[in-house]
C-alpha cells in the first residue's frame, strides 16, 4: 500500500511558515548561535510551554550572520520568503543515527512536528513515554525512528512489536517503518494482521524479522500458535491506544504486554486519554514522560467542523443533497455499523453517486482495491465504518460526513482525522437527530470547540449548484468553437416560438440539471413544510427547557397543556403495532426495510415510527390487505417475528408494554421505575432544522 510521506513528517517549508508566524521577531543572534550547538538542542528541542514546533537552523546560518540581524533584514527583503531562517530543532539536532538520518533526509525532511521533536530525543534516552496526539502530526515517526534506532540489525528476531487497531493502519505504519530503514542493514518489518493467510506471516516469522506491526488479535493468534516470540523484545509501541481499547482489545493488550520481558521500553499514542488509558500507561510503563500537542493545533484550524439537525428517516436524501453541493474531490461517509454501511452505499448508487461501502465484512483485497480507486479519482466517496476506514489517507478527501453521530466523542476525533491531515484543509459534518443533541455537547466538550451549526442544502440549492458549475464551463466551451449549429437552431426557436432567448436558456438550464418543473416545485415545497414543522419542535422543544429552569425545582408538569408535551403530530395514515421494540436491538431502518422488502410498499409510505422497549407503532400510509399482512407478519426484524397488527390504543395494550407520555418517566409492568421509552422523533420531519 502506499502511503503519504507528507503525514509522517512535517516537510521543513510548511513548520519553519508556522514557526514564523508564531515567533514573529523574537529571535535574538545569542538564540540563532546557542542553537548550532547540536548537543544543547538535542537535550531541549523546544519550549516546554509551546505546543507547536520551533523553528529550525539552516546549515548556512553562521554567527557573523547572525550578530546582524538588522543588516540582514533591510538589503535582502526578497530572500527571505525563498530561504526563511528557521531557528528551532531540526532532525540533525535529535541525534538520531547515521544511518536514520541518511533515510530522513533522503526522504527531504528537515524540521520535525511538535510531537516528534518532543518525543524522539525521549525515546532514544531509554525513557518510556505516553504521546498525545491526533491522527495526521507525525507521530509514526516520533516511534518509528527510536525504535529503529534500538534494533539490533545482527540479531535475527523480533525485537519490536508495534500493535494498531486494524490492519488499515498497521499496513499503513509497517510501509512507513519500512521506509525509514532503507540504510539500515537489512531490517526486516513484518505487517499481521487479520483478513491474510495465515502460512505466509508464519513462514517469514520463521525467516526472521526484526519489527513486527499487527493488529491484536492476529498478534495473540500468532502467540498461540507458537510463530512469534517476544522474548527479545526491546521495543513495544500502542498506537492509537484509545482507539484499541475501545474495539475492545484491552484483555488481547493484556496478554501480549504479559508475554513481553519486564525490561522493555514502552511508547503510548492515543489521540485522547480517557482513564482506561491512563489505567493501562500506569499498569505496563516505568515513569513515563507524558507528551501532549494540543487538539485544537492539530484539527480545528485544518478542518471546518459543522452540525446538521437531521431527523434520520431523512438521511440519505440530505446526505446526497450535501455531496450534489461539495467541492471536495473526494469524501468519506462514516456510519455505526456495517448494515447501515451497506444500506447508505446502496442508496447512494441508485442515486447515481460513484460511491462504494467498505467494513469488516469487505475481503482484504477488495478493500485495498476500493482504496486505490478512492485514491485515483475512479470513485468518489466511501462508505465506511469506523474500523475499516482508520489508517486511511488519501490526499483527495476533503470532505467527512458522520452520517452517525459516534457512539464516543473520542472516535469522532479519529473519524474527522480523515481529512485536513498535515498542512491540508478539509470540512467535517456531522448530522445529529433531534434527540443526539447531547452527544454533540459531549463531542464539544471532548475537542474543546463549538460546532458550527449548517443548513442541509434544498433540492432548490443542488440545481442551482449544478447549473453554476455548468456556466462556468460555458467560456472554455466557447472558446473551443464548434457551436454554429446549436446557435441557429437557438436563433430559430426564439424567432419561430417568440421566446426571449434568456429563458429559453434558462429552461435548457432547468433539463440539463433534471429539473422538470412539477416533480422539482413539489420537492421542494415539501422540503419547506417539513422544514419549518421541525424548527417548530425544536421551538417547542426549547421552550419546554426555559419552562424546566423557571419551575426551579417544582416537578409538577401538571399545568402543560397536551400539545406541549413533544413532536406529537397526528397520526398519518393506519397506525400499526409491531412486536419488536429496543429490547430486540431494534433500528428505524430495519423496521422500515422490513416493511418494505415484504409488504410491498416504499419507503415513502411509511410515516412515523416510535420504539418502545418490546414493541414499536409504526403509521402506514398505503392500505395494506390481508395478504400483506400475512406476509409481513412473517418477516423478522433483529431475529425477531414482526407479528404486525392494527394498533388498538393504549387500553388494548394495558396487559403489556405501555406507550408512555412523551417527557417524563414511566414504570414498567414489574412496578420498577425506569428510564422512558424513546419515541422516535427523527423519523418526523426532512433534512435539515
Amino acid at each position: 500500500m502506499s502511503i503519504d510521506t507528507h503525514d509522517l513528517i512535517v516537510p521543513a517549508e510548511l513548520a519553519t511558515e508556522q514557526a514564523i508566524a508564531d515567533t514573529g521577531d523574537q529571535t535574538t543572534p545569542e538564540a540563532v548561535t546557542h542553537s548550532e550547538d547540536t548537543t544543547s538542542t538535542s537535550s531541549t528541542p523546544e519550549d516546554p510551554t509551546t505546543e507547536a514546533p520551533a523553528p529550525a537552523v539552516t546549515e548556512d546560518t553562521t554567527p557573523e550572520r547572525a550578530a546582524e540581524p538588522a543588516a540582514a533584514a533591510t538589503p535582502e527583503p526578497a530572500a527571505a520568503p525563498a530561504e526563511p531562517e528557521p531557528t528551532g530543532p531540526t532532525f540533525a539536532s535529535l541525534n538520531l543515527p547515521a544511518p536514520l538520518m541518511a533515510a530522513v533526509n533522503k526522504l527531504g525532511f528537515v524540521t520535525p512536528s511538535a510531537i516528534q521533536a518532543r518525543a524522539i530525543p525521549e525515546l532514544l534516552s531509554g525513557r518510556d513515554i505516553t504521546g498525545v496526539a491526533q491522527t495526521g502530526t507525525g507521530k509514526t515517526a516520533a516511534f518509528g525512528l527510536p525504535l529503529l534506532a534500538a534494533v539490533d540489525p545482527k540479531l535475527r528476531k523480533v525485537q519490536a512489536l508495534v500493535l494498531a487497531p486494524t490492519r488499515e493502519l498497521a499496513m499503513q505504519v509497517a510501509d512507513a517503518i519500512e521506509s525509514f530503514a532503507t540504510e539500515l542493514d537489512d531490517v526486516r518489518v513484518l505487517p499481521v494482521y487479520g483478513g491474510a493467510p495465515y502460512i505466509p506471516q508464519q513462514r517469514a516469522l520463521r525467516d526472521g524479522v526484526h519489527v513486527v506491526v499487527g493488529t491484536p488479535g492476529r498478534i495473540k493468534d500468532h502467540l498461540d500458535r507458537g510463530a512469534l516470540k517476544l522474548d527479545d523484545i526491546r521495543f513495544l509501541v500502542l498506537d492509537e491506544a484509545d482507539e484499541m481499547l475501545r474495539m475492545g482489545f484491552a484483555e488481547d493488550v493484556e496478554e501480549i504486554f504479559g508475554q513481553a520481558p519486564a525490561k522493555r521500553q514502552v511508547a503510548l499514542f492515543s489521540a485522547t486519554m480517557p482513564p482506561a488509558i491512563r489505567k493501562v500507561a500506569d499498569h505496563h510503563m516505568t515513569d513515563p514522560v507524558q507528551i501532549a500537542v494540543t487538539r485544537q493545533a492539530s484539527t480545528v484550524t485544518a478542518v471546518r467542523q459543522t452540525y446538521a439537525v437531521v431527523p434520520f428517516r431523512h438521511k440519505v436524501g440530505s446526505l446526497a443533497r450535501v455531496l450534489a453541493t461539495s467541492d471536495a474531490d473526494a469524501a468519506i461517509v462514516f456510519t455505526r455499523t456495517r448494515g447501515a454501511a451497506e444500506d447508505v452505499g446502496s442508496a447512494l448508487i441508485e442515486k447515481g453517486i460513484s460511491a462504494a461501502t467498505i467494513s469488516g465484512d469487505v475481503a482484504q483485497k477488495e478493500r485495498e482495491k476500493i482504496v486505490e480507486r478512492l485514491r485515483s479519482g475512479a470513485l468518489d466517496v466511501l462508505v465506511a465504518t469506523d474500523v475499516a476506514a482508520r489508517g486511511l489517507d488519501v490526499d483527495r478527501i476533503g470532505l467527512v460526513v458522520n452520517f452517525d453521530v459516534p457512539g464516543e466523542p473520542e472516535a469522532y476525533v479519529h473519524r474527522i482525522g480523515r481529512t485536513g491531515r498535515a498542512g491540508r484543509t478539509g470540512e467535517a459534518l456531522t448530522f445529529v437527530t433531534p434527540h443526539e443533541r447531547g452527544k454533540l455537547r459531549s463531542i464539544e466538550r471532548t475537542i474543546r470547540a463549538s460546532l458550527e451549526e449548517v443548513e442541509i442544502p434544498s433540492p432548490r440549492d443542488v440545481s442551482a449548484h449544478q447549473v453554476k458549475r455548468a456556466l462556468g464551463k460555458v467560456a472554455a466551451r466557447r472558446e473551443a468553437g464548434r457551436l454554429d449549429m446549436y446557435t441557429e437552431m437557438i436563433r430559430t426557436y426564439a424567432e419561430e416560438s417568440g421566446t426571449d432567448p434568456v429563458e429559453i436558456a434558462a429552461a435548457m438550464a432547468a433539463l440539463a440539471v433534471g429539473d422538470d418543473g412539477p416533480r422539482a416545485r413539489a420537492e421542494q415545497e415539501e422540503y419547506e413544510r417539513e422544514r419549518t414543522e421541525a424548527k417548530s419542535a425544536a421551538a417547542r422543544r426549547t421552550s419546554r427547557d426555559g419552562d424546566r429552569h423557571e419551575r426551579s425545582g417544582d416537578r409538577s408538569p401538571r399545568g402543560r397543556s397536551e400539545g406541549d408535551r413533544g413532536i406529537r403530530r397526528p397520526a398519518r395514515g393506519t397506525r400499526y403495532r409491531i412486536a419488536v421494540g429496543h429490547t430486540h436491538g431494534v433500528q428505524p431502518g430495519g423496521i422500515v426495510g422490513a416493511l418494505t422488502g415484504e409488504g410491498g410498499i416504499t419507503g415513502a409510505d411509511v410515516g412515523k415510527i416510535d420504539i418502545f422497549g418490546s414493541f414499536s407503532l409504526v403509521d402506514i400510509i398505503a392500505p395494506l390487505d390481508n395478504e400483506a399482512l400475512d406476509r409481513l407478519a412473517r418477516a423478522r426484524v433483529a431475529g425477531k417475528p414482526l407479528r404486525i397488527t392494527l394498533d388498538r390504543g393504549p387500553a388494548a395494550r394495558a396487559g403489556g408494554d405501555r406507550a408512555p407520555r412523551s417527557g417524563g418517566d414511566h414504570r414498567r409492568p414489574d412496578g420498577e421505575r425506569g428510564p422512558r421509552a424513546r419515541t422516535t422523533p427523527h423519523w418526523d420531519a426532512r433534512t435539515s432544522r
